[in-house]
């Protein structure tokens, strides 16, 4: 008997071992996975330059002088670049709305890809969403470049089409070209990056339905040799994205600073937070108003935008390893001041209503939101998160034209829920449920099933 219970104990004793080793391994291969990543990037410069010392003719035997190697442009058969598909779509059970908009806040349009069709934030049953086709390659050892275009029923967009430099040293980076902006939080991220269906009414409110501001111009970076994760940045651009407009200009349109500080606590926790400015300019920017007799009118506004940002992150894993079980909290604030002048004007000749003429007065703004959410994977490949969001329609001066228009202080807010399963990195479907109050006198409760698959080379995501 007690030969059987020693044995009984001997076996679990060796059962706890191998639980215990397998776990290790596991955290292991995700450390080695992670390293891969890190340091995709310096493999490949460091491949370039192998190629480049190989087509001068040099061998083991022969010793290479350094200073002879001038960079050069590689072959043609050395062009291996990083291609993948980003593929998106989703069912939608919502109500009806003809022009969805927020309530208080300039309608800020955006660029949809269907001109003339539904626009997306207003498609009900399937639909497929952004289809991105990635292409990315490091140009040298010095300078990497990536296109991203977005095709959407029948048409295609240059998303972004930026280089970005490898090796200038002294923690300093330049990128130029089309990018998304570095302000903020969540408006470097792509759409199949975000942890929910669509992006909050703030990003929304502040650069229109597709949720980010794109730029056309240059970045400057520096990340500061510390311990403690520390970021400043500077844009210059064209400023054509709302809040701005295309003003066909010489110069910049539009500037734009960053800092982000951050950092870990213990094994088990890290943050970053952050502030952002943005100043641009717009030239008759156009938007859509109801007037006192509720005819549609148009109003045109010509004159300066500033919008500052605050955003804040904090992830927590047991020891470091996400791959069991992970929290994520972030959240965002932004504050927004226009001043200048409103032309209001009738949408429709042929329906004269209270802006008959064109009436130009001035316009002043100040308007505030924020969003907070958190996701939480409580087994491998289920996720689940919580994200309430609101914003404040604030002060709105509009001068004589405040006479003219139906104008109505408001607070638009939505609350959302959403579970997902990810059978790897690289594909996820999703169930999310909304309540949507963006709109006066409209209480939208929404159902959205989205798909989201990644195909070919896929690099880590940013923090």
């Amino acid at each position: 008997m007690q030969k059987n219970i020693a044995m009984v104990a001997l076996l679990a004793v060796a059962g706890a071992a191998q639980a215990a080793e397998n776990a290790d391994l596991a955290a292991i291969r995700v450390q080695i996975d992670e390293m891969k990543k890190s340091y995709e990037q310096r493999i490949a410069a460091l491949e370039q330059k192998l190629a480049q010392a190989e087509s001068r003719g040099s061998s083991p035997s022969a010793p290479v002088v350094v200073e002879a190697i001038q960079p050069a442009a590689a072959s043609a058969s050395s062009f291996n670049p990083e291609v993948s598909l980003i593929l998106q779509g989703q069912y939608k059970n919502m109500k009806d709305v003809a022009e969805r908009g927020i309530t208080g806040f300039y309608p800020a349009g955006g660029h949809d890809h269907g001109d003339g069709s539904i626009p997306g934030i207003s498609k009900r049953g399937f639909s497929v969403d952004h289809t991105e086709l990635v292409l990315a390659a490091n140009v040298d050892p010095y300078w990497r470049g990536q296109a991203i275009v977005a095709m959407v029923d029948g048409s295609a967009e240059v998303e972004e089409a930026w280089f970005q430099s490898l090796g200038l040293g002294g923690g300093i980076g330049l990128k130029g070209g089309r990018f998304r902006s570095g302000i903020g939080y969540l408006n470097e991220q792509h759409p199949h990056m975000w942890d929910f269906a669509d992006a909050p009414l703030m990003y929304r409110a502040m650069f229109g339905d597709e949720g980010s501001y794109v730029q056309d111009g240059v970045q400057f970076k520096w990340l500061a040799p510390t311990d403690t994760f520390i970021e400043f940045g500077a844009e210059a651009g064209r400023g054509a994205a709302f809040p701005g407009t295309d003003r066909n200009r010489n110069g910049s349109g539009a500037a734009s600073a960053f800092a982000h500080v951050g950092g870990d606590v213990g094994m088990s926790n890290n943050w970053r937070a952050g502030v952002s400015y943005l100043k641009t300019k717009a030239k008759e920017r156009e938007g859509h108003f109801d007037d006192i007799g509720g005819v549609e009118a148009l109003g045109k506004f010509t004159g300066d935008s500033a919008t500052w940002l605050a955003d804040f992150v904090w992830k927590w894993a047991p020891n470091g390893n996400p791959q069991y079980r992970n929290f994520k909290f972030q959240a965002e604030y932004f504050n927004r001041r226009e001043q200048g002048h409103l032309l209001c004007d009738d949408a429709d000749a042929s329906s004269p209503g209270a802006c008959s003429g064109g009436v130009n007065s001035g316009y002043r703004t100040r308007q505030s939101g924020w969003y907070a959410q958190g996701v939480y994977q409580f087994i491998p490949n289920w996720r689940a998160g919580l994200r309430y969001e609101q914003l404040d329609s604030g002060q709105r001066d509009f001068g004589i034209n405040a006479a003219n228009l139906a104008l109505a202080d408001y607070r638009p807010k939505k609350a959302s829920a959403m579970v997902d399963y990810s059978w790897s990195e690289f594909s996820r479907v999703r169930l999310q449920l909304a309540q949507d109050k963006s709109m006066l006198g409209i209480t939208d409760n929404q159902l959205t099933l989205q798909y989201v698959m990644s195909l070919g080379a896929h690099g880590a995501h940013k923090f």
